[in-house]
């Protein structure tokens, strides 16, 4: 359910109103924006009578809200959501953040070489695995907790906030330092994960999953935001279908679907999308397009030589070709290069 106060209600109006609706064993989200103040309620709102809520002079409406989630949905926070991840990068409606570096962290040169290299060519955020989930228990799994250390010292030495993937909520505290910590497709519903990422104020990247709706997408989301965590931004990343001449099936709608569904911000992953290089240019550029708030690219200095995902990563002076193109379509669309 959601309550829309008028232009007359003051704060002491909706103040007592909360409290009330909390007295009935309800739960609350306020969302105060330029021109409305709505009043999002959590449970069994059949203890409320909106006949009796409508009827105070200072509400203008009562809305109910079939959608299971609820402080995800943007009927209850029309406003969007900025998602600050240091005092020089926030990711939200009207920027365009791109988020780049390799799929693993192999050694410090590697990854300090690609911090620089995409750094040089505009990009905000740096990624690189530390733990790597793969199909096959003889694929490299990533350097763990020395992965971690690297990726630190090339923020060190470039000052690029990191984004990396959390597999297994014993490794939380190891995260401490991460700017942005990434939920893969494959623990999408791990819920027992999800809770406890709700508890720390870190923005999370969530992940779509492999064969996820929309729906489920952002019930996950739900779960992080139950929590406390508001900080959520969501990555389309590709959803298997039966077609077999890409890796995925980049589901390039979603970005219109989720903008008119949720608040939150919205990137999409073009290197997993395909796991195909030539292909990832053309798909960010319609990221840009679809109204997608950035994207996520895989950068390797030496991509055939890759341990992880060579086939989908450009190199950087694909890169850079790439980033020159995306900054003259961000501002043709009045959008924000944020650099």
């Amino acid at each position: 359910m959601i309550i829309i106060f008028n232009s007359h209600a003051t704060k002491d109006n909706v103040q007592e109103l909360i409290a009330d609706i909390h007295a009935k064993g309800l739960k609350t989200n306020l969302s105060e924006g330029d021109n409305t103040t709505i009043v999002g309620v959590i449970g069994d709102t059949t203890k409320l009578d909106i006949d009796n809520l409508k009827s105070a002079d200072y509400i203008a409406d009562v809305k109910r809200v079939s959608e299971p989630y609820k402080k995800a949905n943007r009927k209850m926070h029309p406003e969007n959501s900025y998602i600050k991840v240091t005092d020089k990068v926030t990711i939200g409606e009207g920027i365009f953040n791109v988020i780049a570096g390799p799929c693993s962290v192999e050694t410090e040169e590697q990854i300090i070489e690609v911090a620089q290299d995409v750094k040089k060519s505009g990009a905000t955020l740096l990624r690189g695995g530390a733990f790597k989930p793969r199909t096959s228990p003889y694929s490299f799994q990533g350097l763990a907790g020395e992965g971690l250390k690297l990726l630190l010292e090339a923020k060190k030495a470039t000052g690029l906030p990191i984004v990396t993937e959390i597999m297994n909520l014993v490794h939380l505290d190891m995260f401490n330092d991460v700017d942005v910590i990434q939920v893969g497709a494959r623990n999408m519903q791990n819920f027992d994960l999800l809770k406890e990422l709700g508890k720390c104020n870190k923005p999370i990247l969530l992940k779509r999953g492999l064969a996820n709706t929309i729906e489920e997408w952002l019930m996950s989301a739900e779960y992080i935001m139950a929590g406390g965590n508001e900080n959520i931004i969501l990555c389309e990343r590709g959803i298997r279908t039966f077609e077999t001449a890409t890796r995925n099936t980049l589901d390039i709608a979603a970005v219109p679907m989720l903008k008119h569904k949720t608040h939150l911000p919205v990137i999409i992953d073009p290197s997993h999308a395909t796991g195909i290089s030539w292909m990832v240019p053309q798909l960010a550029k319609t990221a840009v397009a679809a109204g997608a708030d950035g994207i996520m690219v895989e950068v390797h200095n030496d991509p055939p030589k890759a341990w992880c995902d060579g086939a989908q990563s450009l190199n950087p002076k694909q890169f850079d070709d790439l980033m020159t193109d995306l900054k003259r379509r961000v501002e043709f669309e009045g959008k924000k290069f944020y650099i």
